[in-house]
């Protein structure tokens, strides 16, 4: 895999490092994953960095009379860096995968991870398995609200979101395999794509002129509407087997023995 880090400037990677680094000495991360346009192959020069992170309690905070709290956010600017950072403990976050929770599936099967504990690795080989058609909820729920958002106010950024969303719901189901960066969705996304991502990457609210909406819509439609066959044929079981269910639970039994 290469480097996380290179989709960031210099700047943007000396930012995301201190800030990280305070943020590790109140929680131990399983992983750092930077989401959003970054991720999904369009930044524009204001991207904020999107840090969704996945940490693990300490074992005894979490039998203990108060338990410990499973979510932590901010949002801060920093040298000019917007850093919108948000971490859920490890295990809502495997429940959700299990529900087939899109947010939660790309923190841990991303290619961005930032920061990696070594556990990372064998999260990653007991979550694999765990794959169902159960995810189509979630991406074409998402895309949906998207798509919502870009009637109200029809940038590139929506439209790509909605494009990008749809377009991994798909990969998955077709493959099942995780994709996020739009420039490697070809199969599943308008020719047109590369200009609209070129017209997001001038600014991050960069808004489409009024000739171009009506089109555009019409494709985020499309593809859209294209998930949905691709439940009934996907490689994806169902759901999660009662044997990766079962491998998925005595992984996290392991660490919580080895993180009290």
């Amino acid at each position: 895999m290469n480097d996380p880090w290179r989709v960031l400037t210099p700047h943007q990677a000396t930012t995301a490092r201190s800030f990280l680094d305070e943020r590790a000495r109140e929680r131990r991360h399983l992983v750092v994953y930077l989401s959003g346009a970054h991720a999904y192959g369009f930044p524009s020069p204001d991207s904020d960095l999107d840090l969704k992170c996945v940490h693990i309690a300490p074992t005894g905070s979490l039998v203990g009379i108060i338990p410990p709290t499973e979510t932590a956010e901010s949002t801060t600017i920093v040298d000019g860096v917007e850093l919108d950072y948000g971490s859920n403990e490890l295990s809502p976050v495997l429940h959700g995968v299990l529900k087939g929770n899109g947010n939660y599936l790309e923190r841990i099967l991303g290619d961005l991870a930032l920061v990696a504990d070594p556990l990372l690795a064998s999260a990653r080989d007991v979550v694999r398995p765990t794959l169902s058609r159960r995810i189509a909820r979630h991406y074409i729920g998402f895309a949906r609200s998207q798509l919502e958002l870009f009637d109200k106010k029809p940038t590139a950024k929506r439209a790509l979101y909605v494009l990008r969303t749809a377009a991994t719901g798909r990969h998955l189901l077709v493959h099942g395999t995780l994709v996020t960066d739009l420039s490697l969705l070809g199969e599943f996304i308008p020719r047109e794509t590369t200009e609209l991502m070129a017209i997001k990457r001038q600014a991050e609210r960069q808004e489409l002129s009024p000739e171009l909406v009506a089109p555009w819509r019409a494709r985020l439609v499309a593809a859209m509407a294209a998930v949905d066959p691709a439940v009934s044929s996907s490689v994806l079981p169902t759901e999660p087997s009662a044997a990766a269910i079962g491998d998925l639970d005595a992984w996290l039994r392991e660490v919580r023995k080895s993180h009290w």
